[in-house]
């Protein structure tokens, strides 16, 4: 399995923002086209890209309706596959965003209020097309947009998730995202080694260097990076970064 960069376009109110520390009260805006941020990145040969409805995430309403126009408008593009996920509390949510093109659903508070759903939407879907969010503080995940603790391990909730057939996780260590400081490789690693799931990681990158580090970890099971803040500020060059990794 190579290793693949995932660039990150967030939604707010159909715009593309970066939040720093998942802090609502904490937003900087980079573009009001979703469509113009996935042009791009597939022009910087982005293969993936992650696409995230962080009104979904944080509770439904008007800016969680225009995130999912604007995501049907990314998936309609046809240009990369859309891994995409907030919000995601039902099969129909589920539904909805495969039926609108996207490749991969995240499911994440959902897999810990309701693990059941995971294994439906996998029964449903296949293996390869969810994700198990692991969004979490110092190891403990937190759910409802990073708002809630759930006093869950990480890596207890990645194997339950893979005995229910889950094979891919989102690791986001939330006290690194946004701060442009450097991912939790290590702790990355560790969580892929221990759970045998294939593991995306997320949260601080803010360097090819970073990026780089995260590489190192891919013969235990880190298989990809989300990359955001650092792309929109112009720490990394995509088109730079994949080559560095050899994504092909």
């Amino acid at each position: 399995m190579s290793f693949t960069i995932y660039p990150a376009i967030d939604l707010r109110n159909g715009q593309v923002v970066r939040l720093k520390q998942g802090d609502p009260n904490q937003q900087t805006t980079y573009a009001t086209r979703p469509s113009d941020a996935a042009q791009r990145w597939h022009a910087a040969g982005a293969e993936w890209i992650h696409v995230i409805n962080l009104d979904g995430s944080f509770g439904d309403g008007a800016g969680a309706a225009a995130n999912r126009i604007a995501i049907a408008q990314i998936c309609k593009l046809g240009l990369c596959k859309v891994q995409t996920g907030g919000g995601m509390r039902s099969l129909d949510d589920i539904a909805a965003a495969m039926d609108a093109g996207a490749t991969r659903v995240v499911i994440g508070t959902a897999a810990v209020e309701n693990p059941a759903l995971v294994e439906q939407a996998i029964q449903r879907y296949g293996a390869e097309a969810i994700v198990v969010g692991l969004d979490s503080k110092d190891g403990m995940v937190v759910t409802r947009g990073w708002q809630t603790g759930s006093g869950i391990l990480a890596s207890d909730l990645g194997l339950q998730m893979k005995d229910m057939g889950a094979i891919h996780a989102l690791y986001t260590e939330v006290g690194r995202d946004g701060l442009l400081k450097g991912a939790a490789a290590e702790m990355t690693g560790a969580l892929a080694q221990l759970t045998g799931l294939s593991v995306i990681a997320s949260g601080g990158v803010g360097s090819l260097a970073d990026i780089e580090e995260l590489r190192l970890y891919h013969r235990f099971g880190v298989n990809g990076v989300v990359v955001g803040k650092a792309l929109y500020e112009g720490r990394v060059d995509l088109a730079e970064a994949i080559r560095a990794v050899g994504q092909p």
